[in-house]
């Protein structure tokens, strides 16, 4: 691991150094985040967000998390904000047959602006999470998100709308370890989360049935029709928010060979594409962000449309328009695409159109 934790001129002493506001959540990472910062010369607090109703537990777990490690602990509550920011979206772009990340929209608007605004009321610098990402600052002054030593767990993706004014007192210390270092360290500090499993759900869905949540708040889907790839009527489906484009799984459907979400139509219509034809040139994005801030510059970068995806080639027009350099698989309308250069997050935008 680096002795810098912040590569700054800013953070360049521990006089500055000296406190510190933590998001915990009763697991092993930030857990470790804690150990970790401290170790550095930091005086930790930490703070757990309660969501909605669904996150009650993690709240209990971050309170005996930081009673193990000896910290105070702020609870912070943000279920008006979530539901606002997060949940109402989220539910709103699967009915018309999109597929949001509900993290994507959360950091900025509600988890790291509220551990923000909490720092600030408390005199608190800086603050710090457990994700798999670095900070690094450029020559320009300017903050970016950076890939972690950790290929496998890199989250660099979740935080490409995270603002300067975020990234410039941001600290993530577990963007130098692999995972299984993490659960190491926790086990050598005795704390009961060493083993805990990773959390894989939609934390406000614990089930992970997202079409019985959104049904259970009155929402109605979006009727249509199958659609072959010869464009024959296939009959009724289950409704959009049940497909996502790419998707093979769960169609319902015998037609002698596998099949593919190919594009969800304005009309609710799923039209439907052969396996191994799941390739596209290109796509449209909206609400496109820069990292340094301002308008992102066209030019050529590297691009990743799903957060575990490869990043691959592309050219970005600078109003919007991605061509890749190779056809690339079923970028899905509602996620994001997130623009790299040297290893830095550069920015990024919601996916609106798919070109082929």
């Amino acid at each position: 691991m680096s002795d810098i934790l912040f590569p700054g001129n800013d953070f360049s002493t521990f006089e500055k150094q000296d406190k510190v506001l933590v998001g915990v959540s009763g697991g092993v990472d930030s857990a470790v985040c804690v150990h970790i910062l401290r170790e550095q010369g930091f005086a930790v607090t930490g703070a757990v967000i309660r969501f909605s109703p669904a996150h009650d537990k993690a709240v209990e777990e971050a309170r005996k998390a930081a009673a193990a490690l000896g910290i105070p602990l702020e609870i912070i509550e943000a279920g008006e904000e979530f539901e606002r920011q997060v949940v109402e979206p989220f539910c709103q772009a699967y009915c018309a047959g999109r597929t949001p990340n509900p993290c994507v929209l959360c950091n900025p608007t509600v988890k790291f602006k509220l551990l923000a605004a909490r720092a600030d009321e408390l005199g608190i610098p800086f603050i710090a999470t457990g994700h798999y990402a670095r900070v690094e600052q450029t020559a320009a002054g300017q903050y970016h998100i950076a890939q972690p030593a950790s290929v496998a767990r890199d989250q660099s993706y979740m935080l490409y709308r995270l603002g300067q004014d975020i990234l410039s007192r941001l600290c993530l210390p577990l963007g130098e370890f692999e995972k299984e270092d993490i659960r190491q360290i926790a086990r050598d500090l005795g704390l009961p989360c060493a083993d805990s499993p990773d959390s894989m759900e939609i934390c406000f869905i614990p089930d992970g049935d997202y079409a019985a949540f959104i049904r259970g708040r009155g929402l109605e889907d979006k009727p249509g029709r199958f659609i072959a790839p010869d464009g024959k009527d296939l009959g009724p489906h289950k409704g959009v928010m049940h497909y996502t484009l790419g998707q093979r799984k769960g169609l319902g459907l015998a037609l002698g060979k596998p099949a593919f979400v190919k594009a969800i139509r304005e009309n609710g219509d799923v039209e439907l594409g052969w396996a191994g034809e799941e390739f596209f040139s290109g796509m449209t994005l909206r609400d496109v962000c820069c990292a340094a801030g301002g308008e992102l510059p066209a030019g050529d970068y590297l691009v990743k449309i799903r957060s575990a995806a490869k990043p691959v080639p592309c050219h970005y027009d600078g109003e919007g328009l991605v061509r890749f350099e190779e056809p690339a698989r079923a970028p899905a309308p509602g996620q994001s695409a997130v623009f790299y250069g040297g290893g830095l997050v550069l920015g990024g935008g919601f996916i609106d159109q798919i070109l082929d």
